[in-house]
């Protein structure tokens, strides 16, 4: 059993911690938990902090709790958002819970006969058996309005003029006794949770003092920031998501490889579980030779592998190679057709229809006239830049204009076209 603390304080993912939490994990297997917003039905990189997080609890010997709000969710954290979050129903909740359990069990052992199981809860399921009046009555008499008014993220949306509906005021309280309900029935003291969930997290401490005389513990983790202060996880594209339908393997592949030097020796500690010693060699190796960006694609490779396997990551690594190096139509061959269309992504597209490709006349008549002069205007053009070797088809060079159209099909409809040194374009036969 490794020391929890210790583990994220040289991690830098230790923000604050409440007295005696290190006397309390000491003694044993400890239970925490986490709380994950299910309001996509997938989890996202900003996530990510929160669920290694419970990876390192969870590898230290203690018992991780991942809880998803299944009645939060119907609410929304107001924390540091500066207005108040589309409400979702039920059932939309119910699928995203089911998808956010298959993400988590990547990282976190649900497996029966594990002494220390990760287990998933859900808050609707105990907060749906409560009345208003009941909840009111039995819960919100512990906590006053000065103490729900001095939390920071209470205080930042009353002074920012947006205002705070009773619904928002009133998700401190549900999380608190969130936190009760779990101490009391599952023996979980300690909560875990990013920096911003701090108030939120004491409440719950207060309540489980004020209701039951017990004691809890709060740990938070800081937020993620990019060194070039724009916000961690967002893209020109969007969120980078963990679904692979929402961020293709090869798309989630190249934002960690695409981290600054400033950000990759944060992240790798953050983000990887690769040890201390291993970490440290990286940074020296990196030193000595920047260009080659060793913890980028150590990143990259352990992150790739955790959330989608190692066939997509050597997936990922190969069309890298195809789109950045040499290769061959075999290379190309080996991808699948999500990842090859993600590689070349925005790249001009023709479509032709089978009868209209099985009707060139050779290579020069499919580039010009049959893709109604995308890539060459004219069959002169076409004629000539061939001649002078700057054409390739899946990755073959062109050299004779006359060329019959004996190409196989990647997936059994492209043909990737190369023109010069930087241009790329499709050719799709459909039926």
């Amino acid at each position: 059993m490794n020391n929890f603390i210790e583990e994220l304080r040289w991690r830098g993912m230790l923000q604050d911690m409440t007295p005696e939490i290190e006397e309390y994990l000491n003694k044993g297997m400890a239970s925490a938990y986490l709380g994950f917003d299910p309001t996509a039905d997938s989890l996202h990189i900003g996530h990510l902090v929160g669920v290694m997080t419970l990876l390192h609890f969870q590898r230290a010997g203690h018992k991780p709790y991942a809880l998803v709000g299944g009645a939060t969710g119907m609410i929304g954290d107001p924390s540091f958002k500066s207005a108040e979050r589309n409400l979702l129903d039920k059932a939309t909740l119910d699928h995203n819970v089911s998808c956010l359990q298959k993400q988590l069990s990547h990282f976190l052992d649900f497996r029966e006969g594990t002494s220390n199981k990760a287990e998933l809860v859900n808050n609707y399921d105990w907060m749906s058996q409560f009345s208003f009046l009941e909840f009111i009555r039995d819960v919100g008499k512990y906590i006053t309005v000065n103490y729900m008014m001095a939390k920071d993220s209470v205080k930042r949306r009353l002074e920012d003029g947006n205002g705070l509906s009773f619904t928002e005021f009133s998700y401190q309280l549900i999380q608190g006794y969130d936190f009760y309900h779990l101490w009391k029935n599952k023996d979980v003291a300690i909560q875990l949770g990013g920096s911003d969930q701090w108030g939120n997290i004491v409440t719950g401490t207060e309540l489980i003092r004020k209701m039951e005389g017990g004691s809890a513990y709060a740990l938070t983790v800081p937020l993620i920031t990019k060194a070039d202060g724009t916000k961690f996880g967002k893209t020109e594209s969007g969120s980078v998501w963990l679904d692979p339908e929402k961020t293709s393997p090869y798309a989630f592949f190249q934002f960690w490889l695409n981290v600054s030097d400033e950000d990759a020796s944060k992240y790798i500690r953050i983000f990887t579980v690769l040890d201390q010693e291993t970490v440290l060699d990286l940074e020296k190796e990196q030193a000595q030779a920047p260009h080659l960006r060793v913890i980028q694609k150590e990143i990259a490779k352990q992150v790739t592998i955790m959330v989608h396997g190692e066939n997509e990551y050597n997936m990922a690594v190969k069309a890298s190679e195809i789109l950045f190096g040499k290769s061959s139509t075999e290379d190309l061959a080996t991808l699948n057709e999500r990842t090859f269309l993600q590689v070349f992504d925005g790249v001009p597209q023709a479509e032709i229809s089978k009868s209209e490709f099985e009707s060139a006349a050779n290579v020069v008549d499919l580039l010009s006239e049959k893709t109604n002069g995308l890539i060459f205007p004219s069959k002169g053009e076409a004629r000539k830049m061939i001649q002078g070797g700057g054409v390739s088809i899946n990755k073959e060079k062109v050299t004779d204009p006359n060329q019959g159209l004996s190409f196989s099909l990647l997936q059994g409809k492209y043909l990737l076209v190369q023109k010069g040194k930087k241009q790329y374009y499709i050719i799709s036969i459909i039926a």
